[in-house]
């Protein structure tokens, strides 16, 4: 029996779980969430599916599962600015969770914001090796690269490394297109308000995390060893340690099973060493140093 934790039962729970249940990726999903009319409702919803599906809300189970998603925490508004902005609201959720996971021995796919300093602080509080500690962003920024180069009329399909928030990292040599430097620019900042739009519209991003979060799921379960843009808790790669950083993972039934460390432009690693600063000054607050 393949089971499925997921700690936060709000959307991009609910449709984690849903959308998990209906590829037929897991047999048992364990929901959890403290808003117990959220969860109910949650629970009935799957239910009514009719799908072959054992739930469960018992958050105690969570430790024997094989994939535990942490969903859970204080979401983004239209006022809270950037992803950062969350990092002490979230910090005590980081501490429950953490506690939930003491003996996990399956795959963590975080994504809570401020998701990359949440993956490191998981890491370091529940005693899980880094290579199963996976932070959730890469995929979906990627996806949305894809979209403003083919606005551009650059026909490529591109990566996005470093922060899942303001400091984003593109990677354009990967293309096969030249692209100056101001049109980087362009797309960037155009990269960084894209969830707001979503937020502002419907309350909050939805269909394009939860995809890309059953997309990473199904690379975990069926062992597709293949390359994704995901946060890893680093150790000298890309000269970076003391944070967990967008980077090119291979992903399997494992969890992490290697980095690939890339040859990036001028400007990509001026970029990329930008993103490790800016996340290594979140994540001493799981070391119990200041933030900056």
């Amino acid at each position: 029996m393949t089971s499925l934790a997921i700690l936060g039962a709000g959307k991009v729970g609910g449709e984690t779980a849903y959308l998990s249940a209906v590829l037929g990726l897991v047999d048992e999903i364990v929901l959890y969430d403290v808003y117990e009319p959220l969860l109910r409702a949650q629970v009935f919803d799957l239910q009514h599916t009719g799908l072959d599906l054992t739930i469960s809300t018992d958050k105690r189970a969570m430790r024997d599962a094989d994939i535990f998603v942490f969903a859970a925490g204080t979401p983004r508004t239209p006022e809270i600015r950037t992803r950062a902005d969350l990092l002490e609201a979230n910090i005590p959720v980081v501490k429950s969770c953490s506690d939930l996971l003491q003996g996990f021995t399956g795959v963590v796919i975080t994504i809570t914001n401020p998701m990359d300093a949440n993956n490191y602080g998981l890491w370091r509080m529940a005693g899980i090796d880094r290579e199963r500690c996976i932070g959730f962003g890469g995929q979906l920024d990627s996806a949305r690269l894809n979209g403003f180069l083919s606005e551009a009329g650059i026909p490529a399909q591109g990566i996005v490394l470093g922060e899942h928030g303001e400091h984003q990292v593109p990677v354009f040599s990967k293309t096969g297109f030249e692209v100056p430097i101001t049109e980087r620019e362009a797309i960037l900042e155009k990269m960084r308000g894209a969830s707001m739009e979503v937020i502002r519209g419907k309350g909050g991003t939805v269909f394009g995390p939860a995809y890309h979060i059953v997309m990473l799921v199904d690379a975990v379960l069926r062992d597709r060893r293949q390359v994704l843009p995901c946060s890893c808790v680093l150790d000298g790669e890309y000269g970076l340690s003391g944070c967990s950083l967008g980077v090119p993972a291979r992903i399997g039934r494992e969890g992490i099973l290697g980095i690939e460390e890339w040859r990036l432009d001028p400007w990509e690693s001026s970029k990329m060493a930008e993103a490790g600063s800016f996340v290594q000054k979140l994540c001493r607050r799981f070391d119990g140093k200041p933030g900056s």
